[in-house]
């Protein structure tokens, strides 16, 4: 059995070969969050799934892209989704780190 980080580490190998979601797609098409948005999403989502028609209309209010991309699994598999939420967060906080090291650094004279 997999561990979660192994999960999430093929599931985001898996998004760059497969989906083609690489570096620079993510920092050019989305530098606003959204790559936290979706991954909180499909983070709740497994536990709306059995609750609330009410929160699964929350979660798309919040889903940052067209529905045509929210793809959780069917039938409900909330390991898989968590995979895909961690997924997602490795992605943003790769493209933070990105344009942090981009940021021009200021020193101010003591």
């Amino acid at each position: 059995m997999n561990t979660g980080i192994e999960l999430i580490a093929a599931e985001r190998a898996r998004q760059i070969t497969e989906e083609g979601w690489t570096a620079d797609h993510d920092d050019t098409e989305h530098p606003a969050g959204q790559l936290a948005g979706a991954a909180a999403c499909y983070a709740l989502w497994h536990s709306v799934y059995l609750h609330s028609g009410v929160l699964w209309r929350f979660i798309m209010a919040l889903w940052p892209w067209s529905h045509e991309w929210w793809k959780p699994t069917q039938p409900a598999d909330p390991i898989r989704d968590l995979a895909k939420a961690g997924a997602l967060i490795a992605a943003e906080i790769d493209r933070l780190q990105r344009r942090q090291a981009d940021a021009p650094r200021i020193i101010l004279p003591k």
